[in-house]
Formats: C-alpha cells, structure tokens, sequence
C-alpha cells in the first residue's frame, strides 16, 4: 500500500479545505463526490434547493474506492463537482507522489470513517471545529466569494446551518472523529506525518 487517509470531517465552514492546503499533502476533495442535481433521488432542503448538507446527496461508495484506488496504486482519475451547476464537469488526475498520507476533506468525511477503517486504509479522523458564530461567518463569506448561490439564499442556508453545527459534529463524534481547532488538527496531521514517515 502505498499511502493512508488522513479525513478531516466536522461543519461547513469550519477550515478544512484551508488546512487541507497548508499541510502539503495531497488532497481529496469529498465534495466532488456529490450526485448530480437533476437526479431524483437528491434531498432537498426547506428552502426547495438541493440539500448538499444531506448526506443522501453524496456518493460515500464511490468516494471510497476512489480513495482506495489512489491509496493502492499511487493516483486516481476523480471528478471535479460545481456547485453552482448542481453537476460534475469534469475530471482530475490527483497522485499520492510517494507521500505516505494523503488528506481526504469535506462535510461528509465522517460517513467514511468505518469503510476507510475496514479496508485498512484509514489514519486517522478528525472532525474540525470552531465556535459556532465563526463557522457561520467563515462560511457565509466564502459562499460570496464563490458566488455558490444568490446571497439571500446563502444567508437562508448560513442560519439554516448554524442551527444545525451541533448535530453535524455529533454525528462525527459518533463516527469516531478526534475534535480538533484546526491548529491542534495541524499539529496531529504532522505528527502522523512524521510516525509514517520513519516506517
């Protein structure tokens, strides 16, 4: 095998594609694995969009092998997902380039906490966190930027979200996510960084 996952799970907005960056590693980004919008079996949210904090709307099983295959080989063909368009549209190569770790990120991480684990190819799992009204603002300014939705619909979706922060790191608590702030989660990621590396 030539390389483990690193997840890093918890709520929309808390850090995890930023942090994924810092480390140097190579990444995964688990929100390309969402399904596409014109799919009917997509959950929708009370605001009449599709739900993309539902875990119905993501493809764990395909993320998975991804992850796998990238693992086990040393690169992967994954997709490229637009939130905007509600759709993949496209396609990148992603290589572990003899890297013993590579990070795996988004808001549906947990979710694949047991399978990565049972296939052996979990290092570890942490769940993200900061103070709820931080992750809201994060959030909310980086869906501006992006230009992801109308801005009255993005704010909708923030309270919607802030609401439900809570939950969202219960369920990767239960899932066996370590909580960190994400400089104590940088300084664990090194730290295996470091014990792979000496193996």
């Amino acid at each position: 095998m030539s390389a483990r996952v690193v997840l890093l799970a918890g709520p929309s907005g808390t850090g995890k594609s930023h942090l994924a960056e810092l480390v140097g590693l190579p990444v995964v980004r688990l929100d390309d694995f969402y399904r596409d919008g014109d799919d009917d079996a997509m959950p929708r949210s009370p605001l009449g969009i599709v739900d993309w904090d539902d875990p119905a709307s993501w493809d764990a099983g395909r993320a998975v092998d991804a992850l796998e295959t990238l693992c086990t080989t040393g690169t992967a063909e994954l997709p490229t997902y637009d939130i905007r368009a509600n759709a993949t549209v496209g396609h990148h190569r992603v290589s572990t380039a003899g890297h013993p770790l590579v990070i795996a990120e988004g808001i549906f991480a947990d979710q694949v906490v047991a399978d990565l684990k049972s296939r052996g190819l979990l290092a570890a799992a942490i769940c993200v966190r900061h103070h709820r009204i931080v992750t809201f603002l994060r959030r909310f300014q980086r869906d501006l930027r992006e230009h992801r939705k109308p801005p009255f619909t993005l704010l909708r979706r923030g309270l919607l979200l802030l609401k439900d922060d809570p939950r969202v790191v219960r369920r990767c608590l239960d899932a066996g996510c370590e909580p960190l702030n994400p400089k104590a989660a940088r300084r664990r990621i090194a730290d295996l960084l470091a014990a792979a590396s000496t193996h």
